[in-house]
């Protein structure tokens, strides 16, 4: 953990308590307050989290079930990196569920849900620099479609989705030219969401991670 990192926070509402923290984790593992190769421990988060051990150990549970954390030597989880085949199996599965969230987006978003895309590309052009910045706004901009593609099984899939991407390390928009491509392809994407054209959309959501997979590859080659 980097002493800058993100805080971790626990939202106790109408979940159990190891759901609560099961969450929190995955949040701390898409917000960058955990990183591939750090170590977890029980004691540790419970008293970051302020709560007792027991919870914890539950949410470790699930999070090695996912494959996202594996056992340390001693006590305690480190979180994992995936390899090269790992990476390929993701970014297909993850062209196909984007693919699918940008198609139902058009289908359903509402002006409003629009707008706020708009907005956050807004934001995201105004970033251009600050590699980091650029990979929040990205999540942003990913789960305001999510959102708007109204379908809860959806939902499910690209949460984990999202929290196997974060095992990936340093964002791609680290990489020169990605963002201002980037940029234009989520202006394309909006464009046909606001169009209701849902063909068109999961079109450029797919072609839009083939990009980000083709930038990922040539990131490791380098």
């Amino acid at each position: 953990m980097t002493s800058d990192a993100p805080t971790l926070t626990i939202d106790r509402d109408n979940v159990s308590l190891g759901e609560a923290v099961f969450r929190a984790l995955c949040q701390g593992l898409e917000s960058g307050v955990y990183r591939s190769g750090d170590r977890l421990r029980e004691d540790e988060v419970a008293q970051r989290l302020n709560v007792s051990r027991t919870p914890v150990r539950e949410a470790f549970g699930r999070l090695m079930a996912k494959g996202w954390v594996q056992p340390a030597g001693g006590r305690g989880l480190i979180v994992r990196s995936l390899d090269p085949s790992e990476v390929l199996e993701l970014y297909a599965m993850r062209e196909i569920l984007e693919g699918a969230a940008a198609r139902l987006a058009a289908q359903h978003a509402a002006p409003a849900e629009i707008a706020a895309l708009h907005d956050i590309h807004a934001r995201f052009m105004a970033a251009t620099g600050d590699p980091a910045e650029l990979a929040r706004l990205n999540r942003l901009m990913h789960g305001a479609i999510q959102r708007a593609a109204r379908n809860r099984y959806l939902d499910s899939a690209l949460a984990d989705m999202h929290v196997a991407i974060s095992l990936l390390g340093t964002t791609t928009f680290a990489a020169e030219g990605r963002p201002a491509t980037a940029a234009a392809e989520h202006a394309e994407l909006i464009e046909a969401i606001a169009a209701r054209d849902p063909h068109g959309a999961e079109a450029i959501a797919r072609k839009h991670i083939r990009e980000a997979l083709r930038t990922r590859l040539s990131m490791r080659l380098s």
